[in-house]
């Protein structure tokens, strides 16, 4: 499989506008390297059935619901076929998880949001790194730039209940990782697959590794293309992108307990934005990382790890690479935009073992600095100096200690201390004649927050039943978007950055798990208080623009999600999930906008030696509690939204123990639908400039999955 990225064509324009279109001769080159790498590991392990003992086994069948494995925290293997059509990004596979909800930019790179909450109150980390976005509007929010399918395991962790991965998760935690290779003698393993379906889609995947007792090799590529799609109207929404990615991990076990590896990668795209002015032409990633571990130290230090990892990202966006520069208005003529971020990462951590108790500590610490510059004309930005904006540091102790109180009794508690700090340096603020010196120019403010949890579990003796309660509170440090976008601050401040507070969440989480051989069922609560919550005043201004202010606010927050999965009979099982999310502005009374509606998913699934068949209806509420014009850096309530139902249908079919096809149609009655939590249409694609029409999702979408493993 070849690791090479087709180009968007465009719109017949000038030759220099057709230029940009070409790969630089070393993405081409990369991209040629990881595709022979791929090869060598896989050309002779095509005809090896039965070579090695650990060969992995084919995903299981396309599933609609994820049991939670514990309180409050779902794991899954991101390789698992999912319905709607598998993920081409990390957010566009968290929406299927029930709680979680996405905001729609074009095909791809959609924000996603966990029981209403948005941004930064969402901790991502891929591999115990986190990769931030540079974007000031996240055109390129931190999921754009993961490929689910390849990493090993994702887990999520809703609500302030952790405290191990970072600060200010008061939304949740979301990780993907890639586990450690394992080889008892010199092997080899290969996982590939091909996903073809409707409107141009077609991606391709390759894991390969190489290894022996003493360490391993392992190389992941992958490419994901897709054109514009139709919605349910037959109405084409610009949506096409192209994508690649290549990472390679170098470990180095030489003994049972220890872990030394390696790893480096590296990534590309493009994106056009049907809710945006501009479109994303270059989404590079940069990655390195470092990570040690030690186990079975002594009878008290069970673990020892370490960690230090580099992130960049660099973000092109433009109105002239995959599309035509409207002519008229603010943007009548080509223009560019280009931001990067260099993140720089470390942690330590150390696991401890008593009889009764479990205790983690360690600490972590993250700089980041973020640059921009701009051009109008075509590719000018080029030739213009970077200028750096923003930095920004935290360092962050923790401890989070799990007491094995009884046997059915445990009680988990955990607490963090971080010191947060952001610069501002910035000159001058506004552009062209409305320029000015920015009176925040070279300031630096700093925060101590304090971060904690307790939470008591008890499973009952006469039932495979756990329930449990927890209480947590977070505080978190306003991030670049909320600091750094919006035009303003609240009524009196010099800019946001001078005057918005941290926020701070206090939440309560009920639940309850069941399983048994025939049936999963779980139940979660959460109400909450956010003091200081960030919230975006849209105001319309002249030319259907609109100015944006950032203030803080007190609201109040609950919802939560059911599920269910029943075995029928031996071949049968029926399952259903709902989630719920409910947010109030409790300064002004109103509705906390950006909220999604009440999404309640029903699947039906049929299995048989090879064969196993699904269908999933998907129902969702209307939203009419919405505050116009209010939301945050990316999307704002602007009208309310109505319900809509869609009906899914899929198959799978298991060749042998290497090969599986998956095949699905999705909207399989080409319902014309949109989502509440969405962007209006950019009158550069047609839609109404001062009549905002949100952006349908795809109609009838025909797919075909082929996975292999040897």
């Amino acid at each position: 499989m070849e690791i090479v990225m087709s180009r968007f064509s465009a719109v017949p324009r000038s030759g220099s506008a057709q230029a940009s279109f070409a790969l630089n001769e070393s993405r081409i080159r990369f991209r040629h390297a990881i595709a022979v790498l791929c090869g060598i590991l896989l050309s002779p392990l095509v005809l090896a059935d039965d070579h090695a003992d650990h060969r992995e086994e084919l995903s299981p069948t396309v599933i609609t619901a994820i049991a939670p494995s514990s309180p409050l925290t779902i794991v899954t293997n991101p390789k698992d076929p999912r319905q709607p059509v598998p993920a081409s990004d990390g957010g566009d596979y968290l929406k299927t998880i029930p709680g979680f909800a996405l905001v729609r930019n074009g095909g791809t790179n959609g924000d996603p949001v966990l029981r209403g909450m948005f941004g930064s109150r969402l901790n991502i980390l891929t591999n115990g790194s986190m990769m931030l976005g540079a974007c000031p509007g996240r055109m390129d929010a931190p999921t754009s730039y993961i490929s689910p399918e390849t990493y090993d395991k994702l887990t999520v962790i809703k609500g302030p209940q952790t405290v191990l991965y970072g600060p200010g998760a008061s939304a949740g935690t979301v990780l993907f990782d890639r586990e450690p290779e394992s080889f008892g003698e010199l092997g080899t393993r290969v996982n590939a697959s091909i996903l073809a379906g409707s409107h141009g889609r077609f991606d391709k995947v390759v894991d390969a590794a190489a290894g022996g007792p003493l360490g391993y090799v392992r190389v992941i590529g992958n490419t994901a293309h897709s054109d514009d799609y139709r919605d349910g109207n037959n109405d084409i929404v610009a949506s096409r992108y192209d994508k690649w990615n290549g990472d390679v991990a170098v470990g180095w076990t030489p003994d049972a307990d220890t872990l030394i590896e390696l790893t480096a990668g590296k990534g590309d795209g493009e994106a056009r934005y049907a809710g945006r002015g501009m479109d994303g032409s270059q989404f590079l990633r940069e990655s390195l990382g470092l990570r040690i571990e030690k186990s079975n130290i002594t009878d008290v230090l069970e673990k020892l790890e370490a960690q230090v990892y580099y992130n960049y990202a660099d973000h092109v966006m433009d109105n002239y690479s995959l599309r035509t520069p409207s002519g008229t208005g603010m943007m009548a003529g080509p223009m560019a935009s280009n931001v990067d971020r260099r993140t720089l990462g470390a942690r330590v951590k150390a696991t401890w073992r008593w009889a009764d108790i479990q205790l983690i500590t360690g600490l972590d610490a993250q700089t980041n600095e973020h640059r921009q510059r701009s051009g109008m004309g075509i590719d000018t930005y080029k030739d213009q100096p970077y200028t750096k904006d923003a930095d920004f540091h935290n360092y962050g102790v923790f401890s989070e200690m799990t007491w094995y109180a009884a046997d059915r009794d445990r009680l988990i508690t955990g607490a963090r201390v971080d010191r947060a700090s952001a610069k501002d340096y910035r000159q001058a603020s506004g552009s062209g004649m409305m320029a000015r010196p920015n009176p925040t120019a070279d300031d630096t403010r700093a925060d101590t927050l304090p971060s904690g949890f307790v939470r008591y579990e008890h499973d009952l003796a006469d039932s495979p039943t756990t329930l449990y309660a927890g209480i947590g509170h977070a505080q978190r440090f306003p991030d670049y978007w909320e600091l750094f976008s919006p035009k303003s601050g609240p009524a009196g401040s010099v800019n946001a950055f001078d005057s918005i507070k941290p926020e701070k969440t206090t939440q309560l989480d009920i639940g309850v798990n069941y399983k048994s051989a025939d049936l999963e069922a779980w139940a979660s609560g959460y109400i909450g208080v956010v003091r200081d919550y960030i919230l975006f005043d849209y105001t319309p201004g002249m030319m259907g623009m609109s100015t944006s202010r950032a203030e803080n606010i007190d609201a109040r927050i609950m919802g939560g999600e059911l599920g269910a999965a029943y075995n029928l009979t031996d071949h049968w099982k029926a399952d259903a999930t709902l989630a719920y999310a409910w947010g109030k502005n409790s300064s002004d009374g109103s509705a906390l906008p950006q909220m999604p509606p009440l999404d309640a998913r029903m699947g039906l699934t049929y299995s048989e030696n090879n064969w196993s068949a699904g269908a999933l209806w998907r129902v969702v509420a209307a939203q009419n509690r919405i505050d116009q014009n209010k939301g945050n850096v990316v999307g704002k309530d602007y009208d309310k939204s109505s319900g809509f139902g869609v009906f899914s249908l899929n198959g799978a079919y298991r060749i042998n123990k290497n090969w599986k096809v998956s095949s699905g149609v999705d909207n399989l009655f080409g319902k014309a639908y949109a989502e509440h939590l969405n962007l209006a249409g950019n009158a550069g694609f047609g839609y109404p400039a001062n009549d905002p029409q949100a952006i349908n999702e795809p109609g009838r979408t025909l797919w075909t999955k082929v996975d292999m493993s040897f």
